[in-house]
């Protein structure tokens, strides 16, 4: 009799751990929805020499704008815009990239999303049209 009670009950515990761990796993996989909205306007802040900067695209040709009040825009002659981080962004041969030491080295942005100066979140779509979202909403 002690024997059966013994093995029902690490039955019951090998079933109840198994339980939970699935549980455990299925719950942390779990993702927060993001909310994305594309840009109405198509440009994003950044940072340039300390000044706050506003860049955007041509989704045309993936040449970079830069304006410092928003109005008055010009190429941007390295084609670069700095994160809230301080990592530099740059498009390279269709493929947005990021380098953490100045440019000497670069890799691909992951999700091709990055946050902006002002703490906002931006990535580009396919077609590169720009999409934003709040930093609370991460």
């Amino acid at each position: 009799m002690k024997k059966i009670l013994l093995i029902a009950g690490l039955a019951v515990f090998a079933l109840t751990a198994g339980v939970s761990n699935s549980y455990a796993t299925v719950r942390h996989s779990m993702t927060v929805g993001e909310n994305w909205t594309k840009s109405t306007t198509g440009t994003w802040e950044g940072m340039n020499d300390g000044k706050k900067t506003w860049y955007k695209l041509n989704p045309a040709d993936a040449s970079l704008w830069w304006s410092m009040d928003g109005k008055k825009w010009e190429a941007s002659k390295n084609g670069m815009w700095q994160d809230k981080d301080g990592k530099w962004l740059k498009i390279d041969n269709k493929m947005l990239k990021w380098s953490a030491d100045g440019g000497k080295t670069w890799s691909d942005v992951p999700d091709w999303k990055w946050q902006g100066s002002n703490g906002m979140w931006y990535k580009f779509d396919k077609s590169w049209s720009l999409w934003q979202m709040s930093a609370k909403d991460m």
